[in-house]
């Protein structure tokens, strides 16, 4: 097995430059590499260059904390914008921020609206990470990937696409179907020598990365495939049985029943009840595969597991036959940081040239034109709202925000506020809701995760190794892939291997304890998260792509050129889960939680608990017609 030492794996740059990155602007990713041209001086104005540790960035989430965390209250004296009176205070300034902006402005052509977000770049979760080498720009995301089955958003989704100039049906056109078969790539496992005693690359991708992407599995038989993987022969002959058998697992069970009783077990007992898995190792094998379930395998639901994630059980259970989801194509090259970019430009036009889905994928933002003194329609970012303060009587005075900037205090005014922020805060933000009404908020516990993008400037090895998909049991990414071949508005996804493309890897923390329940689970996992370091981030990223390509001539020092870490504290949307009980009037937490308090509304994906773009605008429509 091959040993990685820091110097092969590129570790060795100038160690200011990982302190630079560390720090609350992040600037250059390297320019010790050869080639590379990431300069800290144009992204200090443009975030989108900003590289390193970005999602909740350094400087986003300090104040919330000590006011969460330390029961802060006092910050200093506050200053009153008497004359910043607005029609309406926005407080996030992600999709459903966005889109709330958006939908009081249809109603109310003339409103002044504010938006308040406590990071140095909009979109929330829907994130741009760009960057700039050898005088190409490359642009990828950190969050919010696709738009997620168009067909089945509801009217105000569709209409808020349609205001924009947004027709989802481009993306056939923008996405190249055919990349992947093209050019040999297929699912793959990496087994990593630290766990398994060998460095070893399995063609299967243990989850099914066709529920994402037009890929292939395996190029191999199951059964071929399974056998190079360093487990014992009884998990191998379990898995196989897994995998590759089309036998119903469910015997017989009406298909109208199959997703809610799935639903209703978690993963580990489907294996022990219905996949006939008894071999601890193919328990551990999959224990961390999990992904966007957010939570172990004893916690998970099966459903989750195997209708979302993809994990072995999917052949099995016949619910592939019932699947009426749009394909997985519906995708910015930044992600849906492109629908919050069409938003910005449309209500500040001066913010950037053009007026289409296509010229928006390359148009350079000009972010000094978002708070414009005498605007009517205002992003201010960098700061943090610590109270709100409302008696809840609807016809009462003007709601006063107040925010943390640069660590001083301000109060604007609103005539409305709509809260599109993370919702477990706002109990904190807005001590007087109801007390039935704060407990429900604090239940929406997001889930840790990590998004990150890795610049490589070229992909020989990649084509070499015929590998688009992979997974990697106890590695520390558990899935990732080459980004989705996107091209669009001039925009040029990579041709050929010489070109630069980009990773995509996911890490999600779970904490330590798989019996702990899901909430307890990602709250451990979330610090785990914040603390770790870069140099560790940076150090494993290297080596679980050095161990993936390495036979194929990749080399992790020279190979790749930048690294940005995209973490967030307060993911994916907390769902309503088998274990969820609705109160006596039938409404589960987030109902009870988004439930107007006078002039203050709540929106964000939470308020929907679905980790989605869709409930992210929809919650915004709910939450502007509230108010009327």
């Amino acid at each position: 097995m091959k040993q990685w030492n820091d110097r092969q794996l590129g570790m060795q740059r100038d160690i200011s430059r990982r302190d630079f990155i560390n720090g609350a602007i992040a600037g250059a990713v390297g320019a010790s590499i050869p080639g590379e041209a990431l300069w800290a001086s144009e992204s200090a104005s443009y975030p989108p260059l900003r590289s390193g540790l970005r999602g909740s960035h350094v400087g986003s989430f300090e104040v919330a904390h000590a006011l969460t965390w330390a029961g802060q209250r006092d910050w200093g004296p506050v200053e009153d914008a008497k004359d910043e009176v607005y029609d309406l205070v926005i407080v996030g300034a992600g999709l459903s921020g966005l889109s709330a902006a958006h939908f009081f402005r249809k109603k109310h052509p003339s409103a002044r609206i504010l938006i308040l977000d406590n990071h140095d770049d909009f979109g929330g979760h829907a994130k741009r990470n760009e960057f700039e080498l050898n005088g190409e720009t490359i642009i990828g995301y950190g969050g919010s990937q696709a738009i997620e089955d168009p067909s089945w958003y509801p009217d105000s989704g569709k209409q808020l696409f349609r205001d924009l100039g947004l027709d989802v049906q481009r993306f056939h056109k923008y996405y190249d179907h055919d990349f992947y078969f093209r050019n040999e790539l297929y699912g793959a496992t990496w087994f990593d020598g630290r766990v398994y005693g060998e460095n070893a690359v399995a063609p299967l991708s243990l989850l099914a990365g066709s529920n994402f992407m037009p890929i292939e599995d395996s190029p191999i038989p199951i059964e071929e495939a399974i056998a190079q993987m360093p487990i014992g022969d009884n998990a191998k002959r379990q898995l196989t049985e897994l995998m590759g058998s089309d036998k119903d697992l469910l015997d017989g069970m009406p298909a109208e029943e199959r997703y809610g009783y799935l639903d209703s077990i978690s993963y580990g007992d489907f294996l022990k009840k219905h996949g006939a898995v008894d071999d601890p190792e193919v328990f551990d094998l999959l224990s961390t595969l999990t992904a966007d379930s957010c939570s172990s395998l004893e916690t998970a639901s099966a459903g989750s597991c195997i209708g979302y994630v993809g994990m072995p059980g999917y052949r099995g259970t016949i619910i592939a036959d019932a699947d009426e989801s749009d394909p997985y194509i519906f995708h910015f090259p930044d992600g849906n940081a492109g629908i919050a970019r069409m938003i910005v430009r449309k209500y500040i036009p001066d913010v950037a040239d053009g007026n289409t889905m296509e010229d928006v994928v390359r148009a350079r933002f000009d972010y000094s034109k978002l708070d414009q003194e005498d605007a009517d329609f205002r992003i201010r970012l960098n700061c943090t709202v610590v109270d709100i303060a409302h008696d809840g009587k609807i016809d009462g005075p003007d709601i006063g925000v107040t925010y943390v900037e640069a660590g001083k205090a301000r109060r604007v005014f609103g005539k409305n506020c709509v809260f599109a922020g993370y919702n477990a805060i706002l109990p904190h933000v807005c001590p007087s809701l109801p007390e039935e009404q704060r407990a429900a908020l604090s239940r929406a516990i997001k889930s840790p995760i990590m998004y990150t993008t890795v610049l490589l400037n070229n992909w020989h090895a990649v084509k070499e190794a015929g590998i688009g998909y992979w997974n990697a049991p106890h590695g520390y990414y558990g899935v990732a892939m080459i980004d989705f071949p996107v091209s669009m508005g001039g925009y040029e996804y990579a041709r050929t291997p010489d070109d630069p493309i980009l990773v995509h890897m996911e890490r999600f923390f779970i904490g330590d304890d798989p019996l702990a329940s899901i909430d307890e689970q990602r709250i451990n996992g979330r610090r785990e998260m914040y603390a770790t370091s870069f140099d560790k981030i940076e150090r494993e990223t290297r080596l679980q792509l050095a161990g993936t390509f390495g036979d194929a001539g990749f080399d992790p020092a020279k190979d790749i050129s930048a690294i940005t870490a995209n973490r967030w504290g307060h993911g994916y949307a907390r769902g309503v889960w088998f274990a969820d009980q609705p109160d006596e009037k039938g409404r589960y937490f987030n109902e009870v939680g988004r439930q107007a308090y006078g002039r203050l509304t709540i929106a964000n994906s939470d308020a929907g608990a679905s980790a989605s773009a869709n409930a992210a605008i929809r919650e915004a429509f709910r939450a502007v017609n509230e108010l009327g």
